[in-house]
Parts: structure tokens; C-alpha cells; sequence
């Protein structure tokens, strides 16, 4: 089997990491017997600066054509927030309907999290984001802009298209990891009159077509507190755009860190482009020293081939890092790990 993947190294530490990702990738198809093909493309901050340009509609096009895209990172500092973030991540977001993000919150074994009593037991859950509606739709406009009675109006758009597909998809989720089989839906009903209230009903009537998932609700504001007092009340969650912006965050720290934090942007259609990336963003002060973690890069990986069916090549990439951070690395932050970067890909490479 051949797999073409495209890849996106992007700014700052990404094309390290990525480097990584990809010494892990040829290794792993190597021993498990199919084949990588990878075509790169200079997206990010410094063809931003060079030629004006975020994402080519023939570069989009050419995208559209291959099943899964490895990302390193996007995040420029001579480039303004949000020109990146709106013209390459949103935008390939958007155009390829990559209506799911994926964020697994799993605390290994060796990692050492910040919440006190809780250890690699009590912390494996998933968080499933909406991906494509919401607030970062980007409806909405000003009146008055630049005056004192300037007035800035952002609209959260949801359909019951889009709310019900993503709800699908976390029901079947939940079936196939098999765990405790219990979804949570985080909204805020109490408040948001009108978009909390299409996805808490749409949740309880999707639920009736599957009856072995167990269901719960909670405000998003108290799923914050309880992912913190009691992470081991979860299983699958499910959320709206923003919520799922921020919880992913929490998560992450609770895994121990956005240096092993992984997700992936999927479209579950026939034919569809998913794409995977690390979560700590370009780190770019850290940017050709060989000191970042690439242990997320590397988690992104391993969920890019379980996406694309190779599951025994994705368990030995985890099993692998299982290892590396049980027996070598002694901090997930860049520069106190007692690795290079690129040692910490051979650890992983070696241990397959």
C-alpha cells in the first residue's frame, strides 16, 4: 500500500520537528511494509513575507488530491496574528470540511503532570472539537470602527447540518474506542439560548440511535473545573468550536504539556483530507537550537497512520514513545529534556 502525504513544515521549530516525524514515518512503513510518498510545500510566515502569499489556490487544489497532510507548525512573529492563522489553518480547514478536531488527552507513563494524586489511570480521554462552524466562521462586522462608540459584532454560527454530523461522529467514536462508552456534551445551556440549545437537543435525539453509549451533560465552565478535580470521569467529549479551542488547551496541560499534545483536523468522508499536527505551536525562540520536543510531531504521526488503517505501524510508534519517555526523557520542555531533538527521533526509531 502507498500513501501520498503532503507536508507542511511551516515556521519556527516546525521543519525540525517535522524532521523528526518523518525519520519515525520511514522507519515504521519500512518494518511494517507499505510505502510513504511526501511532497512539501513552503506554506507560513516567511513566504508570507517573501511574496505576499498564505495559501495558493493551486496549492489548495493540490491538496485536495491526497489523503492526509502532516503539519509542523504556523506562527510567524514579523508576521501580525491572525493573517496565518485565518489564511493557511482556517482557510485549509474550511475548504477541505475538516469538521472534526481530534484531540486525544492521554498522560503517559513517565510524564509527569501537574494534578496532584493523578496519574496515566485517571487521565485518557478525548475531547471532539466542531471544526468548521461557530464563532470562527468569522460572521460578524463592525459599526463606527475606530470611534468611541465603535460597536464589534462576531456571530457564532451552527446548523443542525453541521452540529449533527460532528454529534455522529462522536457517538461512533465512542463505540469504536471501546472504553467506559460514555459521551459528555459540554454547551452552556443556561446561558446560550440558541446555539447551546440546538446542540443539547440534537444530542439527546441523536442518542436514541445509539442506545450502548451512555450520556451526560455539563456547562463548559464546570467541565473546566472537573477536568481538573476529576479527569477520570471521561471518556469521549464533545463541544462546539470555541469551548473545544479551550479545553484542548486544559487538556493538554493535564497530559503534561503541549510538547506531547497531538491532534487531528478530519474529514471521516470518502475521499476526504484530514490533517495532523503537534499543538505547541512555531516556538519560534527556540528555532534552529535542536532543543524542542518533537515527541508531539511524532503523536501526530502515529495519528495520521491510524487514520489511514495502518494500525499495528501507529501502536508501535506509541509503544515506542511509551519507552522513550519511561526510560530516557526527563522533561517534556524544550532544552531540560536531557536530549537533542534529533535524539529524541533516533530514541523513538530505535525502540520500534
Amino acid at each position: 500500500m502507498a500513501y501520498k502525504i503532503a507536508v507542511i513544515p511551516g515556521d519556527g521549530t516546525g521543519p525540525e520537528v517535522v524532521d523528526e516525524g518523518l525519520k519515525v514515518l520511514k522507519a515504521v512503513s519500512k518494518k511494517e511494509n507499505f510505502q510513504l510518498d511526501f511532497a512539501f510545500y513552503d506554506l507560513g510566515g516567511e513566504r508570507y513575507l517573501r511574496t505576499g502569499e498564505t495559501l495558493p489556490d493551486s496549492v489548495l487544489e493540490e491538496l485536495k488530491k491526497v489523503p492526509a497532510i502532516f503539519l509542523g507548525a504556523i506562527g510567524h512573529p514579523q508576521v501580525r496574528p491572525g493573517i496565518l492563522e485565518q489564511g493557511i489553518l482556517l482557510r485549509l480547514r474550511f475548504s477541505l470540511d475538516q469538521y472534526i478536531n481530534l484531540r486525544p488527552v492521554k498522560l503517559y507513563p513517565g510524564v509527569e503532570g501537574p494534578l496532584k494524586d493523578k496519574g496515566p489511570e485517571h487521565i485518557n480521554f478525548v475531547i471532539i472539537r466542531e471544526n468548521t462552524e461557530g464563532l470562527y466562521t468569522g460572521a460578524g462586522g463592525f459599526l463606527k470602527k475606530g470611534t468611541p462608540d465603535e460597536v464589534a459584532i462576531q456571530e457564532s454560527i451552527n446548523t443542525r447540518k453541521g452540529v449533527e454530523r460532528c454529534l455522529r461522529y462522536a457517538f461512533a467514536f465512542c463505540l469504536q474506542r471501546n472504553k467506559a462508552c460514555k459521551l459528555t456534551l459540554a454547551a452552556k445551556t443556561n446561558v446560550l439560548n440558541y446555539a447551546s440549545d440546538l446542540w443539547a437537543r440534537t444530542f439527546n435525539e441523536v442518542a436514541k440511535d445509539y442506545p450502548q453509549v451512555k450520556i451526560d451533560y455539563t456547562h463548559v465552565d464546570a467541565l473546566c473545573m472537573w477536568m481538573v478535580k476529576n479527569p477520570e470521569w471521561f471518556d469521549v467529549i464533545v463541544t462546539d468550536n470555541l469551548f473545544g479551542d479551550i479545553i484542548t488547551d486544559l487538556g493538554a496541560m493535564i497530559q503534561g504539556g503541549l510538547g506531547i499534545a497531538a491532534g487531528g483536523n478530519i474529514n471521516p468522508g470518502p475521499g476526504g483530507v484530514s490533517m495532523f499536527e503537534p499543538m505547541g505551536g512555531s516556538a519560534p525562540k527556540y528555532a534552529g537550537k535542536n532543543m524542542i520536543n518533537p515527541l508531539a510531531a511524532i503523536a501526530a504521526c502515529q495519528m495520521m497512520l491510524d487514520y489511514l488503517g495502518e494500525k499495528k505501524a501507529a501502536q508501535r510508534i506509541e509503544n515506542a514513545m511509551i519507552r522513550v519517555l519511561g526510560r530516557h526523557v526527563k522533561s517534556l520542555a524544550a532544552g531540560e529534556m536531557g536530549y537533542t531533538t534529533k535524539e529524541v527521533g533516533d530514541l523513538v526509531v530505535e525502540y520500534l
